[in-house]
């Protein structure tokens, strides 16, 4: 078993780039060349809620992660919301309309019963339950099927450990270490990982992913696994590098106020209408309102006058806000990018 441990996400990345460039071997997929670590390899997050990447190397788009993890944990599975984020989500889809294995819809809907409460009522009940066990892996519905979206993420186990907290691991069958584990991925699941933590009344504990085949699509990402990796191995060491360690970021909680079903109520509401009135929670207006009214002047306003305009929506956020941080960075690449091109 192969183990790569981190503190957080941010520094997860660049060790695993070492580690795939180290010991990965060369192997065909049906999406091209991959390397691929031998054997299971597992990640270790000791922080979390630490979820967010913050290398521009990497520029990865904190608007949707944040976004499709409110989508998951409501429980849907259709295409018009992630699709409206990124538009290219919805060539994932069978039909065009829903995803086959869309994970907070199996989380919560799926099977006839949502797990996720079922899971936090006994883990509050007997902290020393080992039964608990969330599942997105349905065989009649995914084994042998020819769909293109059957879950990489197949279960996840929920323990409390000798201080309470809430630990987590996910297996995984398959993923890809740049757009899905230490991308979308570890944001979805902590949050998860948060939401339940906060519906038994506990704190975060750790968060284990066991991933039966660890690879990196050569043809997208060996560029940026080279320099992630010099950076993994540099001399003042991950911890100087990394925005949460030396205090320039906090992790944003997901229920400041400690009310989950509060929290669950609203965001269902803020995303199926894309209102705010009578709602009360604060990670909803103060974090999902901004985040979402940046995001649409990104995608409808006109250059420049959009980017400073995202970046005033951003400033209600928090200032050391992990999320502000990674949104305005993204937003201010894309502004470079926009004056290299009209020479301004």
């Amino acid at each position: 078993m192969h183990v790569i441990r981190a503190r957080n996400a941010h520094q997860m990345l660049p060790e695993a780039m070492y580690q795939l460039k180290q010991f990965g071997v060369r192997r065909e997929s049906r999406n091209g060349p991959v390397l691929r670590i031998p054997g299971p390899c597992t990640l270790v997050y000791e922080r979390p809620t630490e979820r967010v990447v913050f290398w521009p190397e990497r520029d990865a788009n904190p608007f949707f992660h944040l976004l499709e993890s409110m989508w998951m944990l409501a429980g849907r599975n259709d295409v018009a919301y992630p699709a409206s984020i990124v538009s290219s989500m919805a060539q994932f889809s069978d039909n065009g309309r829903e995803f086959h294995g869309a994970y907070g819809y199996r989380w919560r809907n799926h099977f006839h019963i949502d797990q996720v409460l079922t899971i936090a009522l006994a883990l509050k009940a007997n902290p020393d339950c080992r039964r608990q066990v969330l599942a997105m892996w349905d065989a009649p519905e995914d084994l042998g099927v020819n769909s293109k979206d059957i879950p990489c993420n197949t279960h996840a186990y929920f323990s409390r450990d000798e201080n309470g907290r809430l630990d987590m691991t996910v297996c995984n069958r398959s993923n890809d270490a740049v757009w899905g584990a230490v991308g979308a991925n570890c944001v979805h699941f902590t949050v998860l990982q948060e939401f339940i933590a906060a519906l038994i009344g506990c704190e975060v504990g750790r968060y284990w992913q066991v991933t039966n085949n660890f690879h990196l699509y050569l043809d997208k990402h060996e560029s940026l696994m080279n320099q992630l990796a010099d950076v993994a191995q540099g001399s003042e060491g991950l911890g100087a590098c990394d925005p949460y360690e030396c205090g320039l970021v906090t992790p944003t909680p997901l229920l400041p106020a400690g009310n989950p079903e509060r929290f669950d109520r609203d965001m269902r509401f803020f995303l199926d209408e894309g209102m705010t009135l009578g709602i009360t929670d604060q990670f909803v207006r103060k974090v999902l309102v901004p985040v979402v009214l940046a995001l649409m002047v990104m995608k409808r306003g006109e250059a420049p006058r959009k980017f400073e305009s995202a970046r005033l929506h951003l400033a209600a956020l928090p200032e050391k806000s992990d999320w502000r941080i990674a949104c305005e960075q993204w937003v201010d690449r894309r502004q470079v990018n926009w004056e290299k091109k009209h020479g301004s």
